[in-house]
C-alpha cells in the first residue's frame, strides 16, 4: 500500500510539473512573456515574424504621421499614445567582441558610441518611439561612464540604465556623478539596486556559445519602464512636497528641443562609404558604413563583420551617421578610464542620403541637447530615422 501511495504521488507530481510547464512556459519568473511569444485569447502565439514580442495592435493601413521627438521618424497614433506615457530609456550596452552580437540595437532611436576604456567601445542607446510595438531584449547591459551620463543629461532625466559604473574618486567617477545630479532612486536604474527580474543573467544568450559572466546581463524595455512607473517617473516626474506646498511633476519633454529634421527628403548623393577607427591597432572596433541607395540607409560593418541584432538578425543601419570630434583624455587611472569633452564645441561630420556635411557640434551645458550646425551656423537638417553618433578623438580621421 505504501509503495502504491508513493507511485501515485510520483504520477501526480509529474502531471503537475507538465501542467505547470505548459501554463508557464510562455512566461519567466516576473510574469513577463518570453521574447517572441504572445498568446492571444484563442491560445495562438502572436509575433511580428522576427521573434520579438508584439505589444500593440496596429492597423497596417494606419497613417504614420506622428513625429518621434528623438529622431524625427514617423509612427502611428497608437505608438505615440504609448510613448507619451513614458520617458526615454538611455541604456549602456557593451561592445566587447565576446559580447557580440548585441540584442536590441536595431530598435534604438539614437545610439551614442565612444571608448569605455582600453580601446574598447561602448554604446549609450536611446529607446522610446521604436520600442513601443515590441518588448525589446537589451543585452549585454554594462556599466556607466561619466561622459555617457553627460550625453544622457540632454534628454531631461531619462531612465538611465546600467550595471554599476566607474567609481574611482576623481574625474571618471560616474556613480558619484549620478549621485551629485540627484538621479539615485529617481531616474537612475542601476542593476545593483534593482536586480531580478528586471535584470537577469543569460549564459545562453549567444545560443550555446560559452561566454563570460560580464557579457550575460539582459534587461527588457517593458520591465525598465515598469521600474519608472513604480517610482512615479513616467512621462512626468513625481510631485514633490516642500512643507505644506505640493510642486507638480514636470513633463520630461518640457524644454527639450528636438534636432532639425528635413521637411523633404534630400536628393541622394554619391558618398557611398564612410569608415573610421577609434584607436589605432584595435581593428575589432573599426567601423564601416555602406550607403544602400535602395534602403536609403547606411549599413554597419564592425570589426570586418556585418553588424547584426541578435534579437531579429537584422543588419544595424542608420539614416544619419554622425562623427563627433572632441578632446580625448586618458587613460587617466589604473582601470584605463577615459574622459571626453562633452560641453563646448567641436567639429562634426554628418552623413545622410549619400551626402556629407561638415560642420560643428555644440552643447551649451550638461543638460543641453547636442546641436549640429554647418559652417554658416545653421542647423544641419537630419534625415528622419535612426541617428548613430560616434565620438572620436580630435586626431582621428574619417575616410569617405
Amino acid at each position: 500500500m505504501k509503495k502504491k501511495k508513493i507511485t501515485i504521488g510520483i504520477i501526480i507530481y509529474l502531471l503537475s510539473s507538465l501542467i505547470s510547464y505548459t501554463v508557464f512556459a510562455k512566461i519567466d519568473g516576473s510574469g513577463r512573456s518570453i521574447p517572441g511569444v504572445i498568446v492571444d485569447d484563442g491560445g495562438d502565439e502572436v509575433t511580428d515574424g522576427s521573434g520579438e514580442v508584439m505589444l500593440l495592435e496596429i492597423d497596417p493601413a494606419a497613417p504614420k504621421d506622428q513625429e518621434c521627438p528623438l529622431n524625427g521618424q514617423y509612427y502611428t497614433q497608437v505608438e505615440r499614445e504609448a510613448w507619451e506615457k513614458r520617458r526615454p530609456l538611455y541604456v549602456m550596452i557593451e561592445n566587447a567582441p565576446d559580447a557580440r552580437p548585441q540584442s536590441g540595437l536595431s530598435r534604438a532611436d539614437v545610439v551614442y558610441e565612444a571608448i569605455a576604456e582600453g580601446g574598447v567601445t561602448r554604446y549609450g542607446a536611446l529607446y522610446y518611439c521604436d520600442a513601443q510595438k515590441q518588448d525589446v531584449i537589451l543585452a549585454p547591459v554594462r556599466s556607466a561612464r561619466t561622459y555617457f551620463v553627460d550625453w544622457a543629461s540632454g534628454y531631461n532625466k531619462p531612465l538611465y540604465v546600467h550595471v554599476g559604473g566607474a567609481n574611482i574618486p576623481g574625474r571618471a567617477d560616474a556613480l558619484g556623478q549620478i549621485t551629485k545630479y540627484g538621479w539615485n532612486q529617481n531616474n537612475d536604474v542601476n542593476q545593483f539596486s534593482v536586480g531580478y527580474p528586471t535584470f537577469r543573467r543569460n549564459y545562453d544568450r549567444l545560443n550555446g556559445q560559452e561566454i563570460a559572466t560580464e557579457h550575460t546581463m539582459e534587461s527588457f524595455t517593458e520591465a525598465l519602464w515598469k521600474v519608472g512607473e513604480d517610482r512615479g517617473w513616467t512621462n512626468t516626474s513625481p510631485d514633490r512636497k516642500f512643507g505644506t506646498k505640493i510642486v507638480k511633476g514636470t513633463e520630461w519633454s518640457d524644454g527639450f528641443t528636438p534636432w532639425t529634421f528635413e521637411e523633404e527628403v534630400a536628393e541622394k548623393g554619391e558618398v557611398l562609404k564612410a569608415s573610421y577607427d577609434f584607436w589605432s591597432g584595435y581593428g575589432q572596433y573599426d567601423v564601416i558604413w555602406d550607403y544602400s541607395v535602395e534602403q536609403d540607409a547606411y549599413l554597419r560593418t564592425l570589426g570586418g563583420k556585418e553588424d547584426v541584432d541578435l534579437n531579429n538578425n537584422q543588419r544595424i543601419s542608420a539614416a544619419n551617421v554622425v562623427v563627433m570630434f572632441t578632446l580625448e583624455t586618458g587613460p587617466i587611472d589604473e582601470l584605463k578610464h577615459m574622459l571626453y569633452k562633452t560641453v563646448g564645441r567641436g567639429k562634426v561630420i554628418v552623413f545622410n542620403h549619400g551626402n556629407v556635411t561638415e560642420g560643428f557640434w555644440s552643447k551649451a551645458q550638461r543638460v543641453s541637447e547636442i546641436r549640429f550646425t554647418n559652417k554658416f551656423g545653421k542647423e544641419i537638417p537630419l534625415a528622419r530615422g535612426k541617428t548613430w553618433i560616434s565620438v572620436v578623438s580630435n586626431t582621428n580621421k574619417v575616410t569617405y
